[in-house]
């Protein structure tokens, strides 16, 4: 960090007694004020900022720079005047996003930064007041134009090794940053548990010698469902397996399963589950109005015959594998169409470990030992599919 500060000092871009850490967000709330709703962030420094509007949902998106979240994640279900929920988290590397979903219409008022005063820290705050579909659209697509997406850093598959052609599997820990997932009653985040046994499983296959494996995500952090296609797509996989632990409104309902695709639902509940994964765009705030149209349609329209009858193959071994390790439900293998399964030439499952509100399989979702024996269950599925692919 020393050398680190004095080539910052040199280039004039820090002083000493400034501190260099990310700024932190320490207190969230909302109020109503004047008429308005009133959104407060009370933050350790001053930071940037950028307001924008989404529409079909309505939404506001506020942008900051990186930030450390210092608080509850229960502050994130609080509803408040014209906000109905929140979110928070990282976007993209550098970038932190905070998403309002609001009922209706409404208009910034006003978005500014308090500098210190008192006991009082830097504060954000937003005032949002109604106005019409017609004003809030008008802004939307202004903004929309004026603040173009930003791209995920790309993720660097791992090198092959020379003299060996290892079947590449590409983890994809569920939901990140932005986009939580699912949360227990005790505040468990889906997104937490996904990449936890994604990095248990990564250690479980390299150890073995057999397979290279990388994750679409290391970290918390927001990845677009269409750039997780793209990251296994890009780097050559052989195998795309995406990490859930949904919830269900029937708390007693336990269970893991394995989805595979199909436009065509196997289940009710099969299509609600797909519904609410296809909106994890949405719900981070994104935008796709200016996609790429052959990279949509190619996600949307195409699937390799080939591809798809792999995925059932190696969906039926891990239900196999997997009723050994945990408590599988009714119709264990299932299908429905998630945007995440939908790369043309790679062999692709989603797994769902478990329902997080259900109390018993939240407490085996965060036990160590159970995630080891769901990771050592999922390699063995994996050492039987690439086995009998090459007989």
């Amino acid at each position: 960090m020393k050398g680190l500060a004095f080539l910052l000092l040199m280039a004039g871009l820090w002083w000493p007694g400034v501190s260099l850490a990310a700024p932190e967000v320490v207190g969230l709330r909302t109020g109503e004020h004047l008429g308005m709703t009133r959104f407060v962030l009370d933050l350790s420094k001053k930071v940037d900022f950028r307001v924008f509007t989404l529409s079909n949902p309505y939404r506001i998106v506020i942008d900051f720079p990186e930030m450390d979240w210092k608080i509850p994640t229960e502050t994130a279900s609080q509803e408040k005047g014209l906000i109905q929920s929140l979110r928070y988290g990282l976007f993209t590397p550098g970038t932190s996003r905070v998403v309002l979903d609001v009922a209706k219409p409404v208009a910034v008022k006003q978005a500014f930064l308090l500098t210190p005063i008192g006991p009082h820290g830097y504060r954000f705050v937003l005032d949002i007041g109604e106005t019409s579909k017609e004003v809030f659209v008008d802004t939307s697509e202004a903004a929309a134009l004026s603040a173009p997406l930003q791209a995920t850093a790309p993720v660097a598959p791992p090198p092959v090794p020379q003299g060996t052609s290892k079947p590449l599997i590409v983890i994809d820990p569920g939901h990140g940053g932005v986009d939580p997932g699912a949360l227990s009653r005790s505040g468990l985040l889906e997104k937490s548990v996904t990449l936890d046994v994604a990095k248990a499983l990564k250690a479980e296959l390299e150890a073995t010698g057999r397979y290279r494996v990388m994750l679409t995500r290391e970290r918390d952090i927001y990845i677009p469902l269409r750039e997780r296609v793209a990251i296994a797509r890009r780097a050559g996989a052989d195998l795309f397996l995406s990490l859930h632990a949904d919830s269900h409104p029937n708390r007693r309902t336990r269970g893991a399963s394995v989805y595979t695709l199909s436009e065509q639902a196997s289940d009710k509940e099969a299509a609600a589950m797909a519904a609410r994964e296809n909106k994890s765009d949405i719900i981070a705030g994104m935008d796709f109005s200016g996609a790429d149209p052959v990279l949509t349609n190619i996600l949307i329209d195409i699937v390799q015959r080939d591809s798809l009858n792999s995925s059932l193959n190696f969906a039926n071994l891990l239900v196999q594998e997997m009723g050994k390790a945990t408590r599988l439900v009714q119709n264990t293998r299932r299908s429905a169409g998630f945007a995440v399964l939908k790369a043309p030439d790679v062999p692709s499952v989603l797994v769902e470990m478990g329902y997080l509100s259900n109390r018993e399989e939240e407490k085996l979702l965060q036990d160590s030992g159970h995630r080891s024996r769901l990771a050592a269950a999922v390699t063995t599925a994996v050492k039987r599919f690439f086995s009998e692919r090459h007989l």
